[in-house]
């Protein structure tokens, strides 16, 4: 009867037409306007259900405090022959022991030991890791608190000037931080700390930096330590030491070696304001690209980085909402003058 019916709608009644055309227009619209909830583009969506369906992941995060500090002082003056100057900065009573020309991949081995074997907490433990892998080393007892310069030289008996061209098969300079007190490595959660250094030497001339670093965990893990960028709403003023040329030279061996893809160079500014509203601090970090731009308020509204555009997979707080009170809190109290009764 159903079939009689169509049928005799489809040779006498053109209302069949406009009925069809319409259910497909209709169908079309909803899946355009995303109606059912499929994957269409977000600016079609009003901001309500945007925020609601949408909403970028939040990374777990746990804080955990990490005793170990080091910078590189004067990098513009370090090479393979003159030696580096390093500058550690640590909670605790530490020991910074230097390894020239570390076997590279000794080195990657070492850090999986750790997971799988045993736990490098001290510089021994390193050097059975290693298999004795390395040219020189060095070692300075580091107190407490204490800034002091630590000088780290090749002997000139040893008769480096260069490490070969890229890709070697050693790195230059490592560096290993790790606690000297016993007591000190049942309280933290990090109990050592690898920093990977590049020196200039003949056959490489790029600025002398830290490529990598690398935390140990008590547990077993460990952690390749990442820099943040954050956002630059005005351009930082340059450094009158470092020409065009130089950071242009820089740039085509970083890219040579394979490390420019994955630290772009960007300047940084005194100011932290979100990027969209500029009114609220910066406190969210998106992942993958680590752009750390936008405030609580706008982290909701944004699927893609406003600084890149790459498409944000998870994000992260600086600090929780707790903290960002007790910071303006106190920040309140200093600025109340003296004698000012509440």
């Amino acid at each position: 009867m159903a079939a009689v019916f169509l049928v005799t709608l489809y040779e006498y009644s053109p209302l069949f037409y406009i009925a069809l055309v319409s259910v497909c227009f209709l169908v079309t619209s909803a899946l355009v306007l995303g109606w059912f909830g499929l994957g269409v583009p977000v600016i079609l969506r009003n901001s309500e259900e945007t925020d609601s369906s949408t909403r970028v992941l939040k990374k777990r995060m746990r804080q955990v405090k990490n005793p170990f500090g080091l910078e590189i002082l004067n990098p513009a003056a370090a090479s393979v022959t003159r030696g580096v100057t390093l500058t550690p900065d640590c909670l605790e009573d530490c020991v910074l022991t230097c390894y020239w020309g570390c076997n590279v991949q000794k080195l990657h081995e070492a850090l999986q030991k750790h997971v799988y074997c045993f736990r490098i907490k001290t510089p021994q433990a390193l050097e059975d890791a290693l298999y004795n892998e390395y040219l020189y080393k060095q070692q300075h007892f580091i107190k407490k608190n204490d800034k002091a310069e630590k000088y780290c030289q090749l002997p000139e008996d040893a008769q480096v000037v260069d490490f070969g061209p890229v890709p070697r098969a050693r790195y230059p300079l490592v560096a290993l931080l790790t606690l000297a007190d016993e007591e000190d490595r049942e309280i933290y959660d990090i109990i050592a700390m690898v920093a990977v250094i590049h020196v200039p030497d003949e056959s490489y001339r790029l600025s002398c930096r830290i490529l990598y670093q690398y935390l140990l965990l008590a547990q077993g893990q460990y952690h390749d330590l990442k820099q943040l960028f954050m956002s630059a709403n005005s351009p930082a003023p340059s450094s009158s030491d470092t020409c065009p040329a130089e950071s242009s030279t820089d740039r085509g061996l970083l890219e040579k070696a394979g490390l420019a893809a994955d630290e772009p160079e960007l300047q940084e500014e005194n100011s932290k304001d979100c990027v969209v509203c500029q009114n609220g601090p910066v406190n969210w970090v998106l992942l993958p690209c680590r752009h750390t731009c936008l405030c609580d308020g706008c982290i909701k509204y944004f699927q893609q980085c406003p600084m890149c555009r790459q498409f944000v997979q998870e994000s992260f707080p600086l600090c929780s909402k707790k903290e960002q009170d007790e910071d303006e809190s106190t920040r309140v109290l200093q600025d109340v003058p003296p004698g000012r009764v509440f």
